[in-house]
């Protein structure tokens, strides 16, 4: 075992800060029964997904005069009602909002938007204002909480990647990240790993040497976990065989076997389409519509779908007029995807934007993003959501 394959697994996750007897209790952690609640699934566009070639406002002409070598054809859309219809590229996602499984939510942003990749993503991933820098991400601040309550569950938030992103990392506890689980399992039974996790540890227990001892234990533990909750069930639905397809694969193994984990966490790249765009944004469109799809029958044949929540969201949405490369460059609001057999508003959840009443060729944000996480941490987790966001913000209706 080489040094930096030791520092590759430890950094797949933290642990709360150090206690008198961390090591006792780190060994101890049990499998338990699992609570068997509501799961939410989180999927990332990363690049800035491009809303109005996706949920299409066919019936606007000022998107037609706008697009006119990029807009996607009236008599090629999948038509939800009289004025937006999604891609023709997206039949699964089609199939789900005609089946009551789909909520639209349009309009969708913050206050002052930044159109920088990274900056606009850390404020989703941290849920600050525009003009705020925080170090924990929303998701990482839930795991904050369990753990003042007296719950270590390491693997409470998973992310199925190589790395873990800042939606995850909390002050004092991080979620996994676990692209293959076997491979995760077979590098923390190395002897190297596993004789250091092994020894006694003296150390001050304020130390780094001992919190990252203990980050050793909770990782090597947390990897058992994940790895055998991933064999209990082999699916027979068919997965397309393209990466996002693989890792919904890889959650569904661990939803239908009733881990512990409440979020889940996986991304999907590419969407930042200057130029040549209208097939390269069809394809991951397809990925993600055909990807969902097998995802929701596995959740369905086991009886699952409704405790599922899945949100869809991007840094930014994209101008509304296309480039000269036949692209579209860096905007602001834009639609969010909500999917659940338990949706209490499926459907179009309020109006689209208005493509005449525009903020420097932009569209106008009609809904904070963190309203939705509010709505989603109050009602489907059962969490206090004001506590993890750090201010309150109004529910939605939609679940």
């Amino acid at each position: 075992m080489k040094r930096r394959d030791f520092l590759q697994a430890a950094s797949l996750v933290s642990a709360s800060w150090m206690m008198p007897n961390f090591l006792r209790a780190a060994q101890s952690l049990s499998f338990g029964e699992s609570t068997h609640g509501k799961v939410l699934v989180m999927v990332q566009f990363s690049g800035g997904n491009d809303g109005l070639n996706m949920v299409v406002p066919y019936s606007n002409d000022i998107y037609y005069q706008n697009r006119p070598g990029i807009a996607i054809k009236s008599d090629e859309v999948f038509r939800m009602n009289d004025d937006l219809g999604l891609h023709p590229k997206m039949e699964g996602l089609h199939q789900l909002y005609d089946d009551g499984a789909l909520s639209v939510v349009n309009g969708v942003g913050y206050p002052n938007p930044n159109r920088s990749h990274f900056r606009s993503m850390d404020i989703w991933h941290t849920a600050s204002d525009a003009h705020e820098f925080l170090s924990s991400g929303w998701v990482g601040r839930y795991l904050d909480s369990a753990c003042q309550k007296g719950k270590t569950l390491p693997y409470t938030a998973l992310e199925i990647d190589d790395t873990l992103s800042l939606a995850l990392k909390g002050q004092q506890l991080k979620g996994l990240a676990v692209k293959q689980p076997q491979s995760l399992y077979k590098t923390t039974q190395e002897p190297f790993i596993q004789a250091l996790a092994r020894q006694q540890m003296q150390a001050d227990v304020s130390s780094p040497l001992a919190y990252l001892h203990k980050t050793l234990i909770e990782t090597t533990t947390s990897a058992s976990y994940v790895h055998e909750k991933a064999k209990v069930y082999k699916t027979e639905v068919d997965y397309p065989d393209h990466e996002f397809g693989q890792k919904l694969k890889t959650m569904a193994k661990l939803i239908v076997s009733q881990s512990d984990t409440r979020i889940y966490y996986v991304s999907i790249s590419g969407f930042d389409t200057h130029v040549s765009q209208p097939g390269q944004h069809g394809n991951l469109l397809k990925k993600y519509s055909s990807g969902l799809a097998a995802f929701v029958e596995d959740l369905k044949r086991n009886n699952r779908f409704e405790d599922v929540m899945i949100m869809t969201f991007s840094e930014f949405g994209r101008r509304v007029k296309q480039n000269a490369g036949r692209g579209t460059d860096h905007g602001t609001a834009n639609n969010v995807m909500l999917i659940s057999g338990g949706l209490k508003k499926p459907g179009i959840y309020n109006a689209p934007s208005d493509l005449a009443d525009l903020v420097d060729g932009d569209l106008k944000h009609k809904v904070d993003f963190r309203e939705i996480y509010t709505t989603l941490l109050d009602k489907w987790l059962e969490v206090d959501a004001e506590a993890i966001l750090g201010r309150k913000f109004s529910q939605l209706g939609m679940v």
